[in-house]
């Protein structure tokens, strides 16, 4: 994601709380579902270790010619959104 699409979210996030804050149950249910999110982020995130495993493997299947290769940005995001 770009620093601008970022800054784009964040503005949003921002005016929809703005538009609930006074009223109580919703920004109840907005601080369970922000808890509810923030626990899936930190089960998906991996260590260190596990990370330059998976740089090492990917290095390793170029060099056996396994990699993907692409000629251009469009290409990429489309294999990349059928992940």
């Amino acid at each position: 994601m770009t620093t601008a699409q970022q800054v784009t979210m964040n503005t949003e996030l921002w005016q929809s709380i703005g538009a609930i804050a006074d009223n109580d149950a919703l920004m109840r249910r907005l601080t369970r579902y922000a808890k509810k999110l923030a626990k899936e982020k930190d089960s998906t995130l991996m260590t260190e270790e596990e990370f330059f495993a998976r740089v090492d493997e990917g290095r390793e299947q170029i060099r056996r010619g396994e990699g993907i290769r692409f000629t251009n940005r469009e290409d990429m995001n489309n294999w990349l959104n059928s992940l």
